[in-house]
């Protein structure tokens, strides 16, 4: 349809397995011979664009195409260089019960804010002998502990990008989850092990609770078909505000694309709400175009009156469908798109292991990571 309102202006194509994006992408804009768009997360495009590799979108999308989209979806791949990626599909998390874990631990409900957890974990420790959640503190792993500091009042950086983490807020997050891990309520490996460990436990039985997104629903099913069979759908697990996280994956242009007016219009064409519904209609993600939202909303209102009462495995698929969509109204990146997010992950990790391990308090370890991350950004 694109070419077809452009002639002369063919569209190639090409994908690259996620390992190697960003290696063969620094290669090619080295190299001159990048792609004029890009498919990116927020993290990687935010460096590239640090560098003055990605164009400034705000000199080329109008206010009313920036409209199109939602705001805690934008504000993602926006930063001091300006806005470097039109957001296309997201992913919010959602959470996985074991019903037959929630029943012996004596709850209806699993809880939904994170002040709650030590309670239900020691409930779930004390009736089962299992644990309620694997939240991975492996430095390289996932951003979930990082994003609860941010849920539960955390400021990370502030505008010089130096340490804001030490503060009052700041020490009862690293006591929050130092106290879970001394206490046994989270499993020993999490100092070790990434998420895939976390989906492992929840399959065995092990696990009462998993944070992950819809997509993993059809996994466990095929892996672990009882435990599916237990399976029930919650909300995600948030702080007082109920504020959820949203991933985005972008579709970024490049500084040195030789047709940057036209290149911009093909992303915002890709991403228009028409092909947006499209595209998570096929691909099991969610739009970031507001109006495809309102047309995901309507299918799914539809599919459940359709649903009949004896399909468990669709009435479980529509559930997780709808409380992804429920995620997105109270969603928004929690942890910035900065280019240097990943070191920071590790700095206060790798602290918050020591606190766990015993080998330094919680507020020691807290000013630990501070001072190291003040250190690093003075380099």
């Amino acid at each position: 349809q694109w070419e077809a309102r452009n002639p002369g202006i063919d569209v190639r194509r090409t994908d690259i397995p996620w390992g190697a994006v960003e290696q063969k992408l620094l290669a090619a804009v080295f190299a001159r011979t990048a792609p004029d768009v890009v498919n990116l997360n927020p993290k990687f495009a935010a460096q590239l664009a640090s560098r003055g590799g990605l164009l400034n979108l705000d000199e080329h999308v109008s206010p009313d195409e920036r409209d199109r989209y939602l705001e805690g979806a934008w504000q993602a791949s926006t930063g001091p260089m300006g806005t470097f990626g039109i957001p296309w599909y997201l992913t919010s998390r959602i959470t996985l019960v074991n019903g037959e874990l929630l029943a012996a631990a004596g709850y209806r409900q699993p809880p939904t804010r994170w002040q709650d957890l030590p309670a239900f974990a020691e409930a779930v420790k004390q009736a089962t002998g299992r644990h309620a959640l694997f939240v991975s503190v492996a430095p390289e792993d996932s951003a979930e502990i990082l994003e609860s500091f941010v849920q539960m009042g955390v400021q990370l950086l502030d505008e010089q990008k130096r340490a804001a983490f030490d503060t009052p807020a700041g020490r009862r997050a690293f006591a929050f989850w130092t106290d879970l891990y001394r206490r046994g309520l989270l499993p020993r490996e999490v100092v070790s092990q990434g998420h895939r460990r976390a989906i492992e436990l929840y399959q065995s039985g092990d696990l009462a609770l998993l944070s992950t997104s819809a997509a993993s629903l059809n996994s466990i099913r095929t892996n672990a078909p009882a435990v599916a069979a237990r399976t029930r759908v919650a909300p995600p697990l948030t702080g007082p505000d109920g504020s959820a996280n949203v991933a985005v994956m972008n579709l970024a242009v490049l500084q040195q694309s030789d047709q940057p007016e036209e290149a911009v219009d093909f992303a915002l064409f890709l991403t228009n709400p028409a092909n947006q519904y499209d595209f998570a209609k096929a691909s099991g993600t969610l739009p970031s175009a507001a109006e495809a939202m309102v047309a995901l909303r309507q299918d799914l209102r539809q599919a459940q009156q359709r649903l009949n009462p004896e399909d468990d495995v669709t009435a479980q698929e529509l559930s997780a469908q709808e409380a992804s969509l429920d995620a997105l109204e109270s969603a928004r990146v929690l942890v910035p798109a900065d280019p240097e997010i990943k070191q920071l992950q590790a700095v206060i990790y790798n602290h918050l292991q020591q606190a766990m391990l015993g080998q330094l308090s919680p507020e020691d370890a807290v000013e630990a990571a501070a001072t190291a991350w003040n250190r690093h950004v003075q380099q």
